[in-house]
């Protein structure tokens, strides 16, 4: 058995170095509270994920704690987020500000796929039961951020849905 983990042990680096192939497209599914990472059509990771305090319907204005809706894009990432780390969504698009200056209001911005504050970390149960953000996108795991930045490359296409 030791030599066994001494094997383990030595071909970690192998592991930790292979390649990943990345994803081309990102799905998230609001009601069901779900996240989808595919590759050529085929789903090749899931997540569970918490929105804002009003998850239904779509972001019409800043402060509303509200997920867009609709086809977005993943254009750049956050190495030093506050929330661990973090990947923008292209929310406002032309559509979304029209609307919202029709309104007289901000369509807001800053949306975002993202981890936990590392202090938060004995909450993940709690986190991952609860909506939370102000209208992000967020796992309940800083290991399951890692996964999705080294999966996700930008710019990658997203679409949001009820």
């Amino acid at each position: 058995m030791r030599y066994l983990t001494l094997a383990l042990l030595l071909a970690m680096p192998l592991f930790a170095s292979a390649k990943v192939t990345p994803v081309d497209h990102v799905v998230v599914y609001k009601s069901k509270k779900l996240m989808q990472l595919i590759r050529d059509g085929r789903v090749v990771k899931s997540y569970t994920v918490s929105f804002g305090d009003n998850p239904r319907g779509h972001k019409v204005r800043e402060g509303d704690e509200r997920t867009p809706e609709g086809r977005y894009t993943l254009d750049w990432k956050n190495p030093n987020s506050r929330f661990y780390r973090s990947i923008h969504v292209s929310y406002p698009n032309k559509q979304d500000r029209a609307r919202a200056a029709k309104m007289g209001v901000s369509p807001g911005g800053d949306i975002m796929i993202h981890g936990i504050k590392p202090e938060w970390s004995y909450m993940e149960r709690h986190l991952r039961r609860n909506n939370w953000t102000d209208g992000c996108i967020a796992v309940a795991s800083n290991r399951e951020m890692d996964e999705i930045w080294a999966l996700v490359k930008t710019p990658i296409p997203i679409d949001i849905y009820p």
